[in-house]
């Protein structure tokens, strides 16, 4: 299952929005990603025919099961980099930002075993 990265970071937005305010809407995304809400509507039209969103007539936003497997998996990335990078001293906001970068792309094997390094160091202490 291989998207584009533009198209990772709206799912995992859409699953960050739904996770903190409860519902999600166009404006809502348009407003964490800072882009203009044509575009927004444009990515949200895709999303829909392509299986990865659902909307209902209010304009609610959700993540289809398909959807929903690449939102937790680019938001488990971010939370997983962000952490290893905190654990050897980057301070958060450095961390959360290129975290960001990373996350789309750490190739699997990379990420299984910062993972699991991660884990280890848990786990020692």
């Amino acid at each position: 299952m291989q998207i584009k990265e533009s198209a990772e970071n709206y799912l995992e937005t859409i699953l960050m929005l739904k996770n903190t305010r409860g519902y999600v809407r166009s404006v809502d995304i348009a407003n964490a990603l800072q882009f203009s809400k044509p575009s927004i509507s444009v990515a949200m039209k895709h999303f829909r025919e392509e299986g990865y969103i659902t909307t209902d007539e209010d304009g609610s936003i959700a993540l289809t099961e398909k959807g929903m497997e690449i939102a937790h998996s680019i938001y488990e990335r971010h939370q997983v980099i962000a952490s290893a990078l905190m654990h050897i001293g980057v301070n958060k906001e450095t961390a959360y930002a290129d975290s960001c970068k990373i996350e789309h792309d750490i190739s699997t094997e990379t990420f299984e075993k910062l993972k699991a390094w991660l884990e280890k160091q848990a786990a020692d202490k």
